[in-house]
C-alpha cells in the first residue's frame, strides 16, 4: 500500500508540473489576444461600439465548451480532453487570422467563441490538479496551477509589438499578429497535455476507485452534472460560491476602467489598476491553497468572501479617489482567487471520483455565465446607480454567500445536518 501511495504522489508531482507548463503556454495564447481581440473586433466591424463583443464571445464560447470537455475527460480522460481544448483554441487563433485578413466580422465572432475553449481548458486543468490529489494537498494542488497563470497572461499582452512584426513578414494585417504567437502555444500546449499526462490522472484516479470499492465492484451510476448538484449540499454550495463570486469580480472589474477614465485617471492609471487587480487575482493563489488545506475550505471561502465584501464596500464607499478604487481591485483580486482556490478544492472532495468530470464541467458553465451576466448588467447598472451603486448592488450577492457559509460553518461545528 505504501509502495501505491509512493508512485501515486510521483504521478501527482508530474501531473502538476505538466499542467504548469502547459497553462503558461495557454496563458501565453489567451493573453496575446485579450487585447487584440476588442481592437480586432472595432476594426473588421468598422465601429468601436462592437469592440465589447470580443470579451463576450470568448466568455460563451469557454461556457459552451465546459460541458463537452467535461464529458470528453469523463469518457477518455484529462488528456485527451485537455489536448482537445488547446487544439480548438489554437484553430480559433488562426481563424482570427482569416477574418482578419478577408475582414469578415462574422467570422471573428466565430473565431473568438473557438478561442473561448482554451479559457475552458485552463478552467478544467486546475481540477486536472485535484485528480491525483490527497484531501491534505487537494488546495494547494490546485493552486499552484492557478497561479501558473499568471505567467502566461503577463507574458502575453507584451507580444503585442512583436507580432506586428511577424505580421508584416506573413503579409497579414497588423492586429492579427499576435493570433500567430496563440496558435503556436496552443499547439505547444496540446502537445504538453497530450504527451506529458501519461498515464491519465482521471484515469487512474477511477482505477484506484474501482480497486477500493467494496460493494462488489457495482460501478457507480453515471449522472449529469446538475443532477449530482441537486442532490449534493457541499457541491451546491461550492458552485454558487464560485459563480457569484466571479459575477461580483467580472461586474465591478468590467466597469473600473470606464469608470476612473470618465473621472480624468490616465491610461497610466488605468493599466497599474488592472494590473494590480490581475496579480491580485492569481499572485496569492498558493497561499489560498495552503489556508484550504490547513484551515479547511469552508474557512478559506469565509476569507475569500471577506475580502470580496471589503472590496465591494471600499468601491462603494471610495469611488472618487484613484487609491480607493486600486484598493478595492486589488482586494477584488485577492477576494476571487480565495474563493475561487477555496470553493474548487471543497468542490473536488465533495463529490466521488467518477463525479467529478461532470460537476466540474456544469460548475465551469455556471461559472462562466454567471460572469457573462455580471459583465452586461454592470454597465447598465453603471449608468442608473453609478460606480457606487455598482458596488454595494455587487455587495449584496456577496452578502447572501457569506451568510450561507456562516450558517454552514456553524451547523458544522455543532454537527448538525447542512440544510441545503
Amino acid at each position: 500500500m505504501d509502495q501505491q501511495q509512493d508512485q501515486q504522489q510521483d504521478q501527482q508531482r508530474r501531473v502538476i508540473r505538466i499542467l504548469v507548463v502547459a497553462q503558461i503556454l495557454g496563458g501565453v495564447g489567451a493573453g496575446a489576444t485579450l487585447s487584440l481581440g476588442a481592437l480586432l473586433a472595432a476594426e473588421t466591424s468598422g465601429s468601436s461600439a462592437w469592440s465589447g463583443m470580443a470579451a463576450t464571445m470568448a466568455t460563451l464560447g469557454a461556457a459552451a465548451a465546459a460541458v463537452p470537455l467535461a464529458t470528453l475527460a469523463q469518457r477518455s480522460g484529462r488528456r485527451i480532453s485537455l489536448s482537445t481544448g488547446a487544439v480548438v483554441a489554437g484553430l480559433g487563433a488562426l481563424l482570427a487570422i482569416t477574418a482578419a485578413s478577408l475582414a469578415l466580422f462574422p467570422l471573428l465572432l466565430v473565431a473568438l467563441v473557438l478561442l473561448g475553449a482554451g479559457s475552458a481548458t485552463g478552467l478544467q486543468a486546475r481540477f486536472a490538479a485535484t485528480d491525483l490529489a490527497t484531501e491534505e494537498t487537494r488546495g494547494r494542488s490546485l493552486a499552484v496551477v492557478v497561479w501558473s497563470t499568471t505567467i502566461g497572461a503577463v507574458l502575453g499582452p507584451n507580444l503585442f509589438e512583436p507580432g506586428q512584426a511577424v505580421a508584416g513578414v506573413l503579409g497579414i494585417p497588423p492586429l492579427s499578429g499576435g493570433f500567430v504567437f496563440s496558435a503556436a502555444a496552443q499547439a505547444a500546449a496540446a502537445a504538453v497535455y497530450a504527451l506529458g499526462l501519461r498515464p491519465d490522472p482521471l484515469l487512474t484516479a477511477l482505477r484506484h476507485q474501482a480497486a477500493a470499492r467494496t460493494d462488489d465492484g457495482v460501478p457507480p451510476q453515471r449522472r449529469r452534472g446538475l443532477a449530482i448538484l441537486a442532490r449534493n449540499p457541499r457541491a451546491r454550495f461550492a458552485v454558487v460560491t464560485i459563480a457569484a463570486s466571479h459575477a461580483a469580480m467580472v461586474s465591478l472589474m468590467a466597469m473600473t476602467p470606464v469608470h476612473l477614465h470618465d473621472h480624468g485617471a490616465g491610461l497610466a492609471v488605468v493599466g497599474l489598476t488592472i494590473s494590480l487587480h490581475v496579480a491580485g487575482m492569481y499572485a496569492l493563489s498558493p497561499v489560498f491553497g495552503w489556508i484550504a488545506d490547513r484551515a479547511g475550505k469552508t474557512e478559506g471561502v469565509l476569507c475569500g468572501q471577506v475580502l470580496l465584501l471589503a472590496a465591494l464596500l471600499t468601491a462603494w464607499q471610495g469611488s472618487g479617489s484613484e487609491v480607493w478604487v486600486t484598493v478595492s481591485l486589488v482586494l477584488l483580486g485577492l477576494g476571487w482567487s480565495a474563493c475561487i482556490v477555496c470553493a474548487s478544492a471543497l468542490l473536488a472532495g465533495a463529490v466521488e471520483v467518477a463525479e467529478r468530470a461532470p460537476v466540474q464541467g456544469s460548475s465551469d458553465l455556471v461559472m462562466n455565465l454567471a460572469g457573462a451576466t455580471g459583465g452586461a448588467l454592470a454597465g447598465p447598472a453603471l449608468v442608473l446607480l453609478g460606480y457606487s451603486g455598482l458596488g454595494l448592488a455587487a455587495a449584496v450577492l456577496i452578502v447572501v454567500v457569506l451568510a450561507w457559509t456562516l450558517v454552514r460553518l456553524r451547523q458544522a461545528r455543532t454537527r448538525m445536518p447542512v440544510v441545503a
